[in-house]
């Protein structure tokens, strides 16, 4: 039998080899991709058990630095289909498994 231990040291070497953003698409001009990217990575530590104040904090933070209309979903293992503004989408990865995907369109 293994030693839970263990299994909670694998965990956290685990979530701290992944703790880096890993942008899977993107259309954002460089600015504004670097500009979300941090604020993902900011909420989801600030919030990290929390995805809907996460959300909630990028949305108005968007909103603010470029106009209304922007949405954010924050999670684990769901899928999605959108219609977005052209160069206006953001899907990331952050801290292993938690994805952040962030498009504006009115």
């Amino acid at each position: 039998m293994a030693d839970t231990g263990e299994g909670v040291k694998e965990e956290a070497d685990y979530k701290r080899l992944h703790s880096f953003p890993l942008i899977r698409h993107t259309d954002m001009p460089e600015e504004m991709r670097v500009e979300a990217m941090e604020l993902c990575v900011t909420a989801c530590e600030k919030y990290a058990t929390n995805n809907e104040s996460a959300a909630k904090m990028i949305k108005e933070m968007m909103d603010k630095k470029f106009g209304s209309s922007w949405h954010v979903v924050i999670g684990e293992g769901f899928g999605f289909e959108i219609t977005h503004e052209v160069k206006n989408l953001l899907y990331m990865f952050f801290g292993g498994s938690l994805a952040v995907c962030v498009w504006k369109c009115s």
